[in-house]
């Protein structure tokens, strides 16, 4: 998987909900799960049964002010608002992290007006911060996990997957000390990094 996620949760009251939440995270691969003046601790969670706690970063902060993110990590707050981009046309940043609304409100219009970008899951009405953070997880890994084209029907097989493609040795000198534009392009595919993406 591409890049790094965490994602939290604003005045979470709901055990059941964070412990499921952040068990899915875990299971995601979330870089870190955080926490904004929730009335909770880890220790009373039973239905993260995976014991996220101990296994991925925790932070817990007072209030939305106090929120520290990691440098280039774009805030991408959830929330069901006609500005909001749908989830399916949201193309997820490389380093994000995701911030769901409480159970019985939503993101405040101060808050979203701090996130970097605001996406929507398309559905009739709200649904529950777990379900809807599995859904975005999900969405995010078919976005930056690698898995390649779907089947272009459902009793078709899907395409392979393209084969990674490794770059030869990589200097700014070009090759053996030599400048680039004196090599004349020579082999040039060779000192250049190639990714598969």
């Amino acid at each position: 998987m591409r890049g790094y996620f965490g994602i939290g949760v604003l005045q979470m009251s709901k055990f059941m909900n964070a412990g499921n939440l952040f068990r899915t995270a875990h299971a995601f691969g979330a870089s870190f799960v955080y926490t904004i003046a929730a009335e909770f601790s880890a220790r009373k969670i039973a239905s993260d049964t995976s014991r996220s706690s101990r296994n991925v970063p925790w932070y817990e902060y007072d209030s939305f002010d106090a929120l520290s993110l990691p440098r280039g990590c774009a805030l991408v707050g959830v929330e069901l608002t006609d500005e909001a981009i749908d989830l399916p046309r949201f193309h997820h940043p490389l380093a994000a992290a995701y911030l769901m609304g409480p159970e019985k409100g939503s993101l405040t219009p101060e808050v979203i007006e701090r996130c970097d970008h605001v996406v929507k899951i398309p559905t009739g009405f709200c649904l529950n911060v777990a379900t809807a953070g599995a859904i975005l997880m999900y969405d995010r890994s078919l976005v930056h996990g690698g898995f390649g084209e779907r089947a272009t029907t459902s009793v078709s097989m899907p395409p392979p997957k393209p084969e990674h493609a490794y770059g030869g040795r990589f200097s700014r000198k070009g090759r053996n000390g030599v400048p680039r534009n004196e090599t004349e392009g020579e082999d040039d595919a060779r000192a250049m990094i190639c990714w598969p993406w």
